[in-house]
Formats: C-alpha cells, structure tokens, sequence
C-alpha cells in the first residue's frame, strides 16, 4: 500500500430510512446529497467534489445494512469548529450523547451522536 494514502476510503452508514437520514445529514451539515440506487441499495451521497486521496461516502439502505450503536465509530469531519453542527443535531431528530469535548490542544475536540436512525457516530473539529 501507498504510505500517503488513506487507509480509510469509503464509508456507507447503514439507514433504516433513507429519506429522514438524508434530511436529518442535510440539515445538520448544511449540504445537499446525491441518491442512486445500485445493486439493490438505495444510496444518498456525501458531497464528494474531486476524491483525489480524501475520503467520502453515503448513507445506504439494503437489507445488509443494519444500524447499530454498537457498531464501528466514523468520526465525521466539523472543522473548523462543530458548533453550528451541534446546535442543529437534536432540533433534526438526533441526540447528542457525549457533548463536546477537547482531546489535547494537538488533535481538537470531539463529540458524539445517535443519528435518527439509531447510528452512533462521531464529530471531530480543530475548535
């Protein structure tokens, strides 16, 4: 493997609901996503402008996609500072479950939260 790629290139967060989780991922990040349908999955896609070595990826709903709280931790990108992202979280149906908090002046602060799909994730920010 290349030592400057990403080891991480894709992530699909698993939706019961594609329609809500794509409202609830719009509004609390203010952005705009894409759906497709392929391979008998229904997918709504996080903006991805030109990949080049940054990672993107989509919510999916199949039947192999199952949400979980317990499953693995995506920390999604809320630089410089997830705030504004905060704030929208509970008002578009999530909750927030661990408030923010700094992990050392080096690498920022972090947060997490259950999506309105049952899906712990996670924010992470400079600020």
């Amino acid at each position: 493997m290349d030592g400057s790629a990403n080891i991480l290139n894709w992530f699909e967060i698993s939706v019961n609901d594609i329609a809500r989780a794509k409202k609830f991922y719009e509004t609390i990040f203010s952005i705009q996503m894409q759906e497709s349908e392929m391979m008998g999955m229904k997918m709504v896609f996080f903006p991805m402008e030109s990949m080049n070595g940054k990672v993107s990826g989509c919510l999916a709903q199949s039947p192999m996609h199952k949400p979980s709280a317990d499953g693995v931790k995506i920390y999604l990108n809320a630089n410089p500072d997830m705030d504004p992202i905060l704030e929208k979280i509970e008002g578009a149906g999530g909750v927030i479950s661990i408030p923010k908090g700094l992990i050392s002046e080096e690498i920022g602060y972090m947060a997490f939260f259950v999506d309105t799909e049952g899906n712990s994730m996670a924010l992470h920010s400079s600020k």
